[in-house]
């Protein structure tokens, strides 16, 4: 008898998720939704670059509003959970410091460490599922409504925050992260989302990659 199941051909992968929202992109006229697309392209970039990450090795599924990305096997999940973050922090502040008479682009992130399979329509399993799930979480949403100085909201799975941000390899401090519940349809998912005191909020600041002339966002499928 098979155990196959019709999948032999399948591999199960362990990977680290990220995925980040634009926050009131529907709010946005269609001239507001291109700059906020290319302000988060050339964000992510930037971010990676400071942090030593090589986008090519990313498999990045995206939306108008954002972006799923799925790291290589072999990325330094504590890099990215800490020196990535810090940096869209940075980059995203000095951003918004030049906005005037417009909309702030502000962003919600969500992070875990788990399963998944490639799928014809992008990945498949356990890992995608929750980092979606905690990113519409509604404390990590109340978190920028309620502080309006925020430019960035992170939430990280509660098995990311135990093995992960508890060990001091990270960068970011496990006391600013304060554990939460989400409950979306009928299960109930951990997290913990980063309230850190005002004074820690924004790190060195690293040069962002020049944005002159940046190209649109590629259409959902991305890479693999």
């Amino acid at each position: 008898m098979s155990c196959t199941n019709g999948f032999e051909n399948v591999r199960l992968m362990y990977r680290l998720v990220l995925a980040v929202d634009v926050e009131k992109y529907s709010t946005r006229d269609a001239r507001e939704q291109l700059r906020a697309q290319r302000e988060l392209k050339r964000i992510l970039t930037a971010a990676a670059q400071n942090t030593g990450l090589d986008q090519r090795d990313w498999y990045e599924q995206v939306s108008g509003d954002g972006e799923l990305v799925v790291m290589p096997e072999n990325v330094d999940v504590s890099a990215v959970v800490g020196d990535f973050t810090c940096q869209l922090e940075t980059i995203l502040g000095e951003l918004n410091r030049d906005v005037i008479g417009g909309t702030r682009l502000r962003l919600r992130v969500a992070m875990h460490h788990g399963t998944l399979t490639p799928g014809p329509f992008g990945p498949a399993g356990d890992a995608p599922i929750v980092v979606s799930r905690l990113l519409d979480a509604r404390p990590l949403r109340r978190l920028l409504a309620d502080q309006q100085d925020r430019d960035l909201a992170l939430i990280v799975s509660q098995s990311l925050y135990q093995d992960v941000v508890r060990t001091g390899f990270c960068s970011l401090a496990p006391e600013d992260f304060r554990p939460v519940r989400v409950n979306a349809k009928g299960i109930q998912y951990h997290g913990f989302v980063r309230r850190p005191a005002p004074e820690r909020v924004a790190p060195t600041v690293l040069r962002a990659a020049s944005g002159g002339g940046v190209d649109l966002v590629a259409l959902p499928g991305g890479r693999a």
